[in-house]
Formats: structure tokens, C-alpha cells, sequence
């Protein structure tokens, strides 16, 4: 039995259908680091019941208990009722920012997610002055704190920025061919720190010669607003897209995203966020169709892969991959990057490519940043024990916190998006 259409953000409905079968209990990532029956996904559904039967008060307790989810869906995916236990957070988690506020650090950060020419400027000067608080390490484009604030943790790795955002480094329209069109939806940090993420992409659609649109008035997908529990901004930055997207959708073959996490909000979450606007709903529906993770398009609608095949080895360097809860979970993507990797690197998998890597989040990141780091070390474990000189994922996100828990268990393995590994081989 399946929760129906719905009945989604019913949780009283929700939290009697859920049969309390324990199912949820060993996947679920913090409960794994922090074992208390209330920090468990049926614990979170059984809370939201009595929450919205007025029999819990939403106090500081509901609230930590509520904002210490990981949202990674390892509950979703093994629930026999499919139950949506991510997607009730998410809406509890408006009610507390209604309530309680936001942190002036969120406030600061969600704004400027929907002001792109002010986050230019201050990515910008980021760059000039960010060796005066920050030790940079080349080898994982990472850098390390000298003090500390919410989110700037002296002991961890943080991205390092770049000197220009990728959409401002070249042209908005890049002819390569014409033998298709996409549009590159290029998500917030591969926009300013891991900006070779764009770069290589360019790079494989040119080899395709696969003309490009960089449709440069996107705004951030919204996910960080979203699971923080953020609507307004999530409202705002969501509309803005659809409707840009609108514009020249019918022009494109697709538009393209190299992150998992922001291909899955606005293919997939945009949906689920206008559950109560049906209007914005069925827009957001009418555009997921041209939406894609970049390796899952072009190994289904180019000769990539043929292409990589005909290159053979083109390194020694040994890969294992992680698999973002954005992409296999949400979005059955899982093979497309490996297939494409497997044809010019020696490959290997870890023990448990689907465990969440603990990333989490804002809330998780900064408030909660001590069950990140403990939700990372056995990710880490899991690339030790590979040998793998190289670990990569579809997702910047994944990437940020991986990093940090790599460097904090002392693993010496860097991180790569497929996109990069790809772009690499063709250049042999």
C-alpha cells in the first residue's frame, strides 16, 4: 500500500499509515549517529501527527528534534506504505521558521541567492581577500579557516573561491555545431568555487559539438531554502526559473545540470513545493521534462560513451563513486556516471555507495555541524578501504562535505565530479 497523491502532507494520515515495522531504522543517517527512537523517521512521523493533532507543542525540543533530519530519503526508499517522511520535514520546517525566525547567517545567505549580482560582487572580493582568514589547499580546492563563525568552523575544509563565476567567463551562447541544443543549469557552487565543473562541461559538448546556452539569468535552484524551511525565498527563486525556463524551453533539447541536488529540486521538488498552488504546479511539472543530470543526458543521447570507449585506458588513477541521495534515490541515476568513467578509468566500488555522505543541509552545516562530521566518517572508512586515488559524485554538495570528512580522517583520496574525469579523458 502507497500513501496516495493526496494524502502527501496529511500527517495525521501519514503518521497512522505508518506500521511502525522498524524498516526505516538502520538506513536512516541520524539515527545511525545518533541512536534515539525520536531522531528516527518513524519517531519524526509519529512527533508530526501528534503536532498537527495539537497534542505537541512546537517548542525549542520539537524543533531540534524536527531540524535534525538529514533528509536523504533512505527512509523513502525502503518505507513498504512509501511514506513521505522527507517531504512532512519539509513543510514542518516553514512552520518553524515562521515561528522561531531564521539565524542572521541564513538570512544573509538566502538573500543573496536571490541576488545574483550581489553575490557576484562579494564572490569576488571573496577571492581577493579570502587568503587573509583562510589557509587555501591546492590539492583539494578547499580551504582552511583561521577563526570561526556559524558556518566558517576552524576546524574543517570549506570550498575555496573562485577568481571569476563560471557564468560570467564566457559567452551566453556558445556554437559548437549545432548537431543539438542545451541549455546549462550550473547550480551555486560549481558557479563560484568549483568552477571546472562548467569548464569541463563545455569542453565535452564541444567534442560533441553540442551548441550551448548558459541561460545566465538562473537563480540558485532554491534547495538550501527549501530544507531549511525558507518558502518565501524557495517561492520566489522557483518562480523566477520556471518562468525564465519558459521562455525557451521549446528551443532546447534539454538543460543540463551537473549537480544532483539542484537537477532534483527543480525537476522533481518544484512540484512538491507548489503542492497548494496548482497553477505554479502544473508549470513546474511542464518543465521537468527538459530537465537532466548532465551525465544521465548525454550517455542516453549522444555518442559519449562510444566516443570515451574508442580512447581506451586513458589513466592508471583508480575510481570508486558515491552515489548523491539526489540522484539514485530521487532520480535513478546511479549508472549513467559510472558507464561513462568505466571506459578510460580502472574502477571500483565501495563497500556502500548509497549511504549519505552527512552532508544534510544549512541547518547541518552550521547548528548541527557535529552530526555531519559523524555521519561523514564512515564515508570516508568506505573510501579508505577502496585504495581509490580518486572519489567522485554528481554533486557539489556531496563534494563540500566529503572533503572535509576525507581530510579529517586523515584519507588521503581527492574529489572529482564525473564531469571533470570526463573532460579529462578526451584530452588524451
Amino acid at each position: 500500500m502507497s500513501v496516495k497523491k493526496e494524502d502527501i502532507f496529511d500527517f495525521t494520515k501519514i503518521s497512522d499509515d505508518c506500521i511502525k515495522c522498524g524498516k526505516c531504522i538502520p538506513v536512516c543517517t541520524i539515527h545511525d549517529v545518533n541512536a534515539d527512537e525520536v531522531t528516527s523517521p518513524r519517531g519524526f512521523i509519529d512527533l508530526l501527527g501528534a503536532y498537527k493533532r495539537g497534542e505537541l507543542e512546537l517548542d525549542k525540543t520539537a524543533k531540534d528534534i524536527f531540524e535534525s533530519c538529514f533528509l536523504c530519503t533512505n527512509c523513502v526508499e525502503v518505507c513498504p506504505n512509501d511514506l513521505p517522511t522527507d517531504m512532512i520535514i519539509e513543510q514542518v520546517r516553514n512552520d518553524i521558521r515562521k515561528k522561531f525566525g531564521l539565524a542572521w547567517y541564513k538570512k544573509l545567505f538566502f538573500f543573496l541567492l536571490r541576488h545574483r549580482k550581489i553575490m557576484d560582487t562579494l564572490a569576488s572580493l571573496g577571492y581577493v581577500f579570502q587568503t587573509c582568514g583562510f589557509k587555501i589547499r591546492e590539492k583539494e580546492e578547499s580551504m582552511e579557516p583561521r577563526f570561526s563563525l556559524p558556518i566558517i568552523k576552524k576546524d574543517r575544509l570549506l570550498p575555496s573561491a573562485s577568481k571569476k563565476s563560471f557564468l560570467n567567463s564566457y559567452d551566453d551562447v556558445i556554437i559548437n555545431g549545432g548537431k543539438g541544443k542545451v541549455g546549462i543549469f550550473i547550480g551555486c557552487l560549481a558557479n563560484y568555487t568549483y568552477t571546472n565543473i562548467g569548464k569541463s562541461l563545455l569542453e565535452i559538448l564541444e567534442v560533441l559539438e553540442i551548441d550551448v546556452y548558459l541561460i545566465k539569468k538562473q537563480l540558485c535552484c532554491g534547495a538550501p531554502a527549501y530544507f531549511t524551511g525558507d518558502f518565501d525565498t524557495v517561492d520566489y527563486l522557483a518562480k523566477h526559473n520556471i518562468e525564465y525556463f519558459e521562455s525557451f524551453k521549446d528551443e532546447l533539447d534539454a538543460i543540463i545540470i551537473p549537480e544532483a541536488t539542484c537537477s532534483a529540486m527543480v525537476k522533481i521538488d518544484y512540484a512538491h513545493f507548489f503542492h497548494d498552488q496548482e497553477e505554479w504546479k502544473k508549470r513546474a511539472v511542464d518543465i521537468s521534462s527538459k530537465i537532466f543530470m548532465a551525465t544521465e543526458w548525454m550517455h542516453n543521447n549522444t555518442k559519449l560513451k562510444e566516443i570515451l570507449a574508442s580512447k581506451g585506458q586513458t589513466s592508471d588513477a583508480l575510481i570508486t563513486y558515491h552515489d548523491p541521495c539526489h540522484a539514485k534515490k530521487m532520480q535513478g541515476i546511479h549508472q549513467e556516471p559510472r558507464e561513462l568513467i568505466k571506459q578510460n578509468y580502472k574502477f571500483t566500488e565501495m563497500s556502500d555507495s548509497n549511504r549519505c555522505c552527512g552532508f544534510g543541509g544549512v541547518t547541518m552545516q552550521t547548528e548541527k555541524f557535529h552530526f555531519a562530521l559523524a555521519a561523514g566518517r564512515p564515508k570516508a572508512a568506505m573510501i579508505r578501504d577502496t585504495k581509490a586515488e580518486i572519489v567522485s559524485a554528481e554533486c557539489s554538495a556531496c563534494r563540500m562535505q566529503i572533503t572535509n570528512s576525507l581530510y579529517e580522517s586523515k584519507v588521503d583520496t581527492i574529489f572529482k565530479n564525473p564531469i571533470e574525469l570526463i573532460a579529462e579523458a578526451l584530452k588524451k
